[in-house]
């Protein structure tokens, strides 16, 4: 549904019983997902039933401790068997990741680690050049959602970071935190190469299952706006 909608990755969630950096919109459904009986392996086997029906990456957002209780080698073997092709971790100290990174690298799969408007420019860089797939940057501080339907950052600001980064890794550059309309989807592409929308969508899946509609195409319709301003004039 989201490939059709406009969607070129999914960042498929691993539920976590102290989520990393999220607001209370994943935090909760997270912790909805944890009673249902959600786990590392049922999220696998999910995704593995799925991926011969989908074409759109899909990358996994896991704390650093699911991956250690599991063991790293045997975590990333489940994930790509599952069909995921690289991970976000959104807790790995840089200085800690060499080994993650390593055996992400030897399987074909990606690892991409956070850069923060906090991070110094040199760790900045660092984390740039460490990363695969593409550099995750943080819009701005926070958690996830907490300034859902504010303005991004100011377009200079924004450009500066993004230039400072493209200046040290040809990896493309993804913006997240905050965005949930399709305005702030043009403002941030228009710097960076893709926006990274969570928050917003999760809220008007638990909203639209809420109402006894479909989640799935509440997903759909959602991103479709939210990518409607990307693909230009109808031709």
């Amino acid at each position: 549904a989201l490939e059709r909608a406009g969607a070129s990755i999914v960042e498929v969630g691993i539920p976590f019983s102290d989520p990393i950096a999220d607001g209370p919109v994943i935090a909760a459904a997270m912790h909805e997902a944890l009673a249902a009986g959600a786990t590392p392996a049922s999220v696998m086997a999910e995704v593995g039933r799925a991926r011969p029906g989908v074409t759109l990456g899909l990358v996994a957002m896991v704390s650093i401790s699911i991956v250690f209780r599991l063991g790293e080698a045997e975590f990333v073997r489940r994930a790509g068997a599952a069909g995921f092709d690289g991970f976000i971790f959104p807790d790995l100290p840089l200085e800690e990741s060499g080994s993650l990174r390593g055996r992400a690298r030897d399987a074909g799969m990606t690892a991409s680690l956070l850069v923060a408007p906090t991070t110094p420019p040199a760790r900045a860089d660092r984390i740039a050049k460490a990363s695969t797939g593409f550099v995750y940057l943080l819009t701005r501080t926070g958690i996830t959602g907490d300034h859902a339907g504010a303005a991004p950052p100011a377009p200079d600001e924004l450009a500066q970071r993004v230039k400072a980064l493209r200046a040290v890794t040809d990896l493309p550059i993804a913006c997240g935190f905050g965005i949930s309309t399709a305005r702030q989807v043009q403002q941030v592409t228009a710097e960076a190469d893709a926006a990274i929308v969570g928050s917003a969508l999760v809220r008007r899946m638990s909203d639209a299952a809420g109402r006894g509609d479909d989640p799935v195409l509440a997903a759909e319709e959602f991103t479709r706006g939210l990518a409607a301003p990307l693909r230009g004039p109808a031709s």
